[in-house]
């Protein structure tokens, strides 16, 4: 534990140091798909339960506003586009009705909550499924070439740009249902996940898009919902949610690597963004980071809309989702490793 403290502190420090000199040189945007934990308001004016527009959502945001995103502030793609110097807050592309050419050039969001690699899945929640979200950004590219001066310019943007994607923290969740688990077996779906991410990312890659940081699943066993749900007297995670993420992780992590050198995806990087291990380092030692509570959220959507006093304290804000404070601990740590990996 010491040790990686001290990595951590080392990596950040470094990445201080480098962001103090003014950069910024690598990357031109930022572009989010998949989940929850990238939305920034997509699914506002979707026919769907799975909102964040209303309160508690948004509490520590600017002016205490919800803005679609499920969390009280800022979410991960916020973060990330801030510590990449691109800027402070992603905008969502479908809550865009006259979208400035500064947000067009430096990147939008077309994540939907509830989102999955399985179109199962977000046909299911009725969300945007990643087909729907590639649709949405061939039309933003329709946008981004009207613009800019020249279609050079256009391909520099995308090329250059950082393109996050969250999948698979729903499709697991939604899997664990004893009819799912009948139909298949937790390695020929989580391989079949894997597969569905490579189609995914290919269609990216025939837009444009040479630079991936691509997501593990969170500990989906561990959230305060299924801790509640599973957990019994003491809240334990979930054993099988966490097996199944960690099985789905370690394929995905080692199938990137062989994307690199596959011709298929020739001049592309991709950067593997590990939220398991971030996440449950501070599930497992929230004192040492700040938080006093990991099991519970600040407040619980399924009985009460109430708040915790100060949503600092807690890992989780929602039964789902992780508080801001949890976004701004882990994503100094990854970013440095998707500047190192993607530069």
């Amino acid at each position: 534990m010491l040790r990686e403290k001290i990595l951590v502190l080392t990596l950040f420090s470094i990445y201080c140091l480098s962001s103090a000199a003014g950069q910024n040189k690598s990357f031109s945007a930022l572009f989010a798909f998949g989940d929850s934990i990238l939305d920034t308001g997509n699914n506002n004016r979707l026919l769907t339960l799975l909102k964040g527009n209303f309160w508690p959502y948004g509490w520590n945001y600017d002016y205490k506003i919800p803005t679609g995103r499920f969390g009280n502030g800022r979410v991960f793609t916020d973060m990330v586009a801030q510590e990449l110097g691109v800027k402070r807050v992603v905008p969502a592309y479908r809550r865009l009705r006259r979208i400035k050419p500064d947000d067009l050039k430096t990147g939008v969001c077309f994540a939907s909550g509830g989102s999955g690699i399985d179109h199962l899945t977000s046909r299911t929640l009725g969300v945007l499924s990643t087909g729907d979200q590639i649709g949405d950004f061939k039309k933003y590219l329709k946008k981004l070439k009207n613009a800019t001066k020249n279609k050079k310019e256009m391909k520099k943007i995308i090329s250059n740009a950082v393109f996050l994607i969250s999948e698979g923290n729903n499709d697991i969740g939604y899997f664990v249902t004893p009819a799912r688990l009948r139909l298949r077996s937790i390695d020929t779906y989580t391989s079949d996940m894997v597969f569905w991410t490579k189609a995914f990312l290919q269609d990216l890659y025939d837009l444009g898009a040479r630079k991936f940081a691509v997501m593990g699943v969170i500990p989906v066993g561990c959230l305060p919902f299924h801790r509640f749900l599973f957990g019994g007297v003491f809240a334990w995670c979930n054993f099988m949610m966490n097996r199944i993420s960690e099985d789905f992780n370690t394929k995905l992590q080692k199938a990137l690597i062989g994307y690199e050198v596959e011709k298929s995806f020739k001049g592309a990087k991709f950067v593997y963004v590990d939220m398991y291990g971030s996440i449950m380092d501070l599930i497992n030692h929230p004192k040492a980071y700040g938080f006093t509570e990991a099991k519970r959220s600040c407040c619980c959507m399924v009985t009460s809309i109430i708040p915790c006093r100060n949503p600092d304290e807690y890992v989780f804000y929602d039964f789902a989702h992780p508080t801001m404070k949890t976004y701004e601990v882990i994503s100094k740590p990854l970013v440095y490793q998707m500047r190192k990996g993607l530069a």
